[in-house]
């Protein structure tokens, strides 16, 4: 339908209609406007929210768990899925909201110019019904003037007594009133014809022309609507096939969480490579009550563990100092930067870190042997041609690049030389423990310096002839001192065997202890290779004993080793 001949006389409706379209118009921009400010902020609070919970620690550093691994893949996901609502913010914002404000600018600008033209043609047809109008008027009041005339002429045409020349004046004005009454009526006649024509023209063609163009601009708006409506649709659905494989992706995340592997993981980022702690031998401190100092007996325990018994009376200075020192299940971390060669670790773990830290050194020493043949090939290059450089230039680069070549094989000699010696020590401490049930040897023993030490010969030094004594050094006068200070310490060292003495022995030197032949004791310290053991009485007294003379049996997994969580 058209509004030209529909509306022809709405104009005033009209030009409302149009303006309520484009405010229609520009509330539906308003409202893309906020909904996309909607999809911006919730792309950033994804984001914010991912960058808050992403691992904040290098990569090496991460678990490797598949349940953190799972995590932070969904983590990698969402913050996709966030890219994507910022591309509906920022389609909707180009396509629809950016086109709907231009758009309405043009439209504003088109209907005040048809408004405009609408508004002048009734000026004009307005103009022209007052001109007809007028001389509608001037021929009314000619006719009344001329009938007035008339009247005159004709009453003093009839009076007897009126005069010839006032007869004939009366006539005169009679004839030029209607001669001019004439006038008007013609005058009259052509305006209203002209009004006529103007009013046709105004409303058939230039109303209807006008208000066509008017119809067309308001159903291109309504078109436009229509095709914004769909791209704010589209802004959405484009993004639906990535959003989906994000979502996927999260699903297959959650299906790779594993925790048969995780668990096997924990294993491996904590086994120590320590065998559990074996059997601690009973310490009975009753059996001396009734016995005499020269009276010592051994006896076996219902578990097969032998208990002693010595007649000497129990120092209650040091009856509880032992008695506490459980194995540790608890971590100390080491004070200060740790070992180079990481010795403070428990041998699985050293291993893993002496690996990984030589497959660093590997990659570190290929660039640098990378670097020295892109350097050689340069230096060749420039041989050839001195306009590119001089290639004694490049020789304090290679010599550097050389020396930090043999730096890095150093290094990497080092280390496989501590892991050949790591993976030596669990190999024999596992054919040890393998072959022999009846001694609990650990594959990795902690000194009381704290490094680990694989020296079979002092688990179990039995002599093969007991009727005379093997010659004893003498402790040394530094070994000497450093037991004084040992021996002064408030927190005495932990049992982590024990032996049986095959001589007795006088013990004259200077922190030496005296035994008598099979008295049992406790070992406290290994011997470091002089010929000397550091055992405990079960009265307290500590002191050196040769090693030659006793039969030392070490614990399995002893109280002072250390076990790492």
């Amino acid at each position: 339908m058209s509004w030209g001949t529909e509306l022809w006389d709405q104009f005033e409706n009209l030009d409302k209609h149009t303006q309520w379209g484009i405010d229609f118009l520009e509330r539906y921009a308003k409202f893309v406007k906020e909904r996309l400010e909607i999809e911006q902020n919730y792309a950033k609070q994804l984001r914010n929210l991912v960058k808050k919970y992403c691992p904040k620690r290098p990569k090496d550093e991460e678990p490797r768990f598949t349940a953190c691994l799972s995590f932070y893949a969904i983590l990698n996901e969402l913050n996709d899925y966030a890219g994507q609502r910022e591309l509906v913010a920022e389609e909707m914002g180009h396509k629809v909201y950016g086109e709907l404000m231009r758009y309405g600018q043009d439209l504003k600008a088109e209907r005040k110019h048809h408004l405009q033209e609408g508004r002048k043609a009734q000026q004009y047809l307005d103009q022209c019904w007052k001109q007809m109008d007028s001389s509608k008027k001037k021929f009314e009041r000619e006719c009344r003037e001329a009938e007035k005339s008339q009247v005159t002429y004709e009453r003093l045409d009839n009076d007897i007594n009126a005069t010839k020349s006032e007869v004939e004046k009366a006539k005169s004005q009679y004839y030029l009133r209607t001669h001019m009454a004439d006038e008007s009526k013609n005058e009259y006649a052509a305006q209203l014809q002209n009004f006529n024509a103007e009013q046709w023209k105004h409303f058939n063609n230039a109303i209807p022309h006008i208000f066509k163009n008017l119809q067309d601009m308001d159903e291109r708006r309504t078109v436009k609507l229509g095709e914004t409506y769909r791209s704010f649709a589209e802004a959405e659905r484009r993004v639906i096939p990535i959003v989906s494989k994000c979502l996927e992706g999260m699903v297959l995340a959650a299906k790779a969480v594993d925790e048969r592997k995780d668990s096997g993981i924990v294993v491996e980022s904590f086994k120590s490579g320590f065998e559990p702690p074996g059997d601690f031998p009973f310490e009975d401190f009753s059996q001396t009550l009734n016995r005499t100092s020269s009276d010592s007996t051994i006896t076996t325990t219902p578990r097969g563990e032998k208990e002693v018994t010595q007649g000497s009376r129990p120092d209650p200075r040091h009856m509880n100092r032992t008695k506490n020192k459980l194995w540790p299940f608890g971590t100390k971390k080491p004070k200060g930067p740790p070992p180079e060669d990481f010795s403070h670790l428990p041998p699985e773990q050293r291993r893993k870190r002496l690996q990984q830290r030589i497959d660093e050194l590997q990659k570190e020493l290929q660039k640098e042997v990378d670097q020295r043949e892109a350097l050689n090939k340069m230096k060749d290059v420039y041989g050839k041609n001195h306009k590119l450089g001089d290639p004694s230039s490049l020789e304090p680069k290679i010599s550097e690049t050389i020396c930090n070549m043999e730096k890095l094989r150093s290094e990497i000699h080092r280390h496989e030389t501590w892991l050949a010696e790591v993976e030596g020590k669990q190999s024999r401490g596992d054919r040890r423990h393998s072959a022999d049930n009846h001694h609990h040897a650990p594959p990795g023993r902690e000194s009381p310096e704290g490094s680990y030490t694989d020296d079979t010969s002092q688990e179990h030094s039995t002599p093969h002839h007991r009727s005379h004594p093997p010659p004893t050094g003498h402790r040394p006068s530094d070994n000497t001192h450093e037991s004084d200070d040992e021996f002064d310490d408030d927190d005495p060292l932990p049992v982590i065997g024990h032996c049986k003495a095959l001589y007795s022995y006088d013990g004259q030197d200077e922190g030496t202890l005296v035994m008598a032949e099979d008295e049992v004791l406790y070992v406290i310290e290994q011997d470091k290779g002089d010929g000397w053991t550091r055992a405990r009485k079960q009265s307290g007294e500590e002191g050196y004993v040769p090693t030659t003379y006793v039969d030392i049996t070490m614990e399995k997994n002893c109280k002072g080793a250390v076990t790492y969580i």
